[in-house]
């Protein structure tokens, strides 16, 4: 396949993907049926995160943006194609998909590890880019093992697993991705509709996801009234049965603890100047001067995967969901990285 088709391809995969952002009706269909039982196999992927994640896909796999994308690379035709490992994530729905259509539409073969968190929506996508274009069977592996046979890896996991990734696929070209977090820049001018939308980049996906917003820094004095106004629309979040087991028990560990935090009853504030905070809370510090919390986010840039705000710079409020596809995880550009591989092997 050549360029042009490898993007056709994916622009028709993204149209046929839009008809699953609200349920069919169908009783035949495989992916509609992955998408009603995936909660069965993996309690945090409830019916509206996995049409979410399908549907910010659907979004982004249009002719435009793919052409926009990767007009920005020289990539070669006619060059032997790498065997590239993929150790995918299983934190939300489809987090490991950008890493395999940058190996796929640079000519690449896909060796697939999946995440036994997200084993069954992938393989059911990837039946529906079969169908439009068939020669892709011959560019995707589904590992049921240990990979092997690859020329190169991109692996993705906590800071606990990338030690063992760096161990054993430290000798072989490779791109790994640890823990990041995301945090948001409060001014204390922000407007209802602005707080309700960073509800979005709190709560989306439980919170589970690197661009999830799991740290507030807010001014010296800010009250959080009106924060947990905006955010009440996201109240019934604590039916969900882990979610709010994950609530219950930070709770209990910070009133066991004589920890003092802030609870809105669906929400859990705690003062922390860790990035980090656990399902169910936020960690949030107050700051001075804007300069000086710009200075010390610099310092922090391994460990931020988004910034939100309205500052320069910032990603707007409800946005970090819904990054391009030029927008890398970790900042480390996939492509670049791909296409460097296959000029050492030619």
């Amino acid at each position: 396949m050549n360029q042009n088709k490898r993007i056709k391809a994916f622009t028709e995969l993204g149209t046929e993907l839009l008809n699953y952002s609200e349920p069919s009706g169908s009783e035949t269909d495989s992916l509609e049926k992955v998408i009603l039982t995936a909660h069965h196999y993996n309690g945090w992927f409830t019916e509206e995160n996995v049409r979410n994640a399908i549907q910010a896909w659907a979004e982004k796999l249009t002719e435009e943006n793919l052409q926009k994308w990767l007009n920005k690379y020289e990539i070669p035709e006619n060059v032997p194609a790498l065997n590239v490992g993929i150790v995918m994530a299983g934190n939300i729905p489809l987090v490991g998909f950008h890493d395999l259509i940058s190996v796929l539409l640079t000519g690449n073969t896909a060796i697939i590890k999946l995440s036994s968190d997200d084993d069954k929506l992938l393989p059911e996508i990837l039946e529906k880019l079969y169908e439009i274009e068939p020669h892709f069977r011959q560019q995707i592996i589904i590992a049921e093992g240990t990979l092997q046979n690859f020329d190169a890896i991109i692996a993705t996991g906590s800071n606990n697993t990338s030690r063992y990734f760096e161990y054993y696929f430290g000798k072989y070209p490779h791109m790994i991705r640890k823990n990041r977090n995301s945090v948001a820049v409060l001014s204390g001018n922000e407007t209802h509709e602005e707080l309700t939308q960073l509800g979005k980049d709190v709560f989306r996906y439980f919170g589970l996801g690197c661009r999830n917003v799991s740290k507030l820094y807010v001014p010296k004095g800010y009250v959080f009234d009106e924060f947990f106004e905006s955010l009440s629309v996201f109240s019934d979040i604590i039916h969900h049965n882990k979610y709010g087991n994950n609530y219950d028990y930070n709770k209990a560990i910070y009133l066991v603890n004589g920890d003092a935090h802030l609870d809105s009853g669906f929400l859990l504030l705690k003062e922390d100047k860790t990035l980090a905070s656990p399902v169910a809370a936020l960690h949030y510090e107050f700051y001075d001067e804007i300069e000086s919390l710009q200075e010390n986010l610099q310092t922090k840039t391994n460990e931020i995967q988004c910034l939100v705000g309205n500052g320069e710079n910032a990603i707007s409020f409800g946005k970090t969901q819904e990054p391009e596809l030029w927008d890398y995880a970790d900042g480390l550009d996939t492509t670049q990285f791909l296409l460097e591989q296959e000029k050492t092997k030619a």
